[in-house]
């Protein structure tokens, strides 16, 4: 999938404070081995990080510290500047916005109700509850006239997306993390919800941390892309940075999703030098 990366100021990360910072944050698994090692990292208020690398390199470990689904063994994450360790679990929790790859709606629940689910836990109003689930069903691109009253099992794979993603977006959260939450979507849905997702995050200005492996995917979404490796923070780059860096992890991670490139490109070759046989 060939995608153009941000380009121009929408691209260059903004002189704000840190929204989210990983302060040489290290979690041990049971056994005693690191799923991360000692990582620090900002992330700048209103942009989009995109944390790529090999399953088990400690993606969605950092992802979930955040929300405290993982504790840190060591070090401290800061939420706008404070410890997340000082914040109520439950507060904290519904004041970002979670979204994954299989969605987590509830089955015997309408799109309007799953979409409300967190501000029907907050006691707000039905009538308001209806209004915000609308609202948001509209930013997504699904008509809540058609798809407020279905169940997610009428729903296709994109839809469903979208409406986990309405879902994160309820209760107006300053942080959005999302994990993987295109993977199990074909090629041609995966690209629309990326362009839909790019849109919508240009107008309502989160703080994104997503997690994914595709590499086209974080230099469209991303203002900034952070590499692990083994649950240490390989390197954090602008987009072009990434692209043009020279660094043996970063290198090989865009040699592995341009080889079908490579490959067209040599066979163009062989075959332009390629010289008909006469015909006698």
């Amino acid at each position: 999938m060939k995608i153009a990366p941000y380009t121009g100021e929408a691209r260059k990360v903004r002189a704000m404070s840190a929204a989210i910072e990983f302060r040489e944050v290290s979690v041990a698994a049971p056994q005693g081995r690191l799923l991360l090692d000692s990582v620090s990292l900002a992330i700048e208020e209103g942009t989009t990080t995109a944390v790529l690398g090999r399953s088990g390199s400690g993606k969605t470990t950092l992802l979930r510290t955040v929300n405290r689904m993982v504790e840190p063994s060591r070090g401290t994450v800061l939420l706008f500047g404070k410890s997340s360790q000082d914040a109520n679990l439950i507060s904290l929790r519904r004041n970002m916005g979670y979204v994954i790859q299989e969605t987590g709606l509830f089955p015997h629940f309408t799109v309007e109700r799953n979409v409300g689910l967190v501000l029907e836990a907050e006691g707000r109003p039905r009538q308001q509850r209806v209004q915000r689930s609308h609202e948001l069903l509209r930013a997504v691109g699904l008509d809540p006239s058609s798809f407020a009253h279905r169940f997610p099992y009428q729903l296709s794979g994109g839809q469903r997306q979208r409406v986990g993603l309405a879902r994160a977006l309820a209760a107006e959260p300053n942080l959005l993390l999302m994990d993987e939450p295109f993977g199990a979507l074909d090629p041609l849905t995966r690209s629309e919800m990326q362009e839909m997702l790019r849109n919508l995050l240009g107008r309502l200005k989160k703080t994104v941390l997503l997690v994914t492996h595709d590499l086209d995917e974080a230099l469209y979404l991303g203002h900034r892309i952070a590499l692990l490796g083994e649950g240490k923070l390989v390197a954090h780059l602008a987009p072009d940075e990434f692209m043009r860096s020279h660094q043996a992890e970063t290198e090989a991670y865009v040699h592995a999703f341009h080889r079908a490139d490579r490959g067209t490109a040599a066979e163009s070759r062989v075959r332009s030098s390629e010289v008909p046989e006469s015909r006698a």
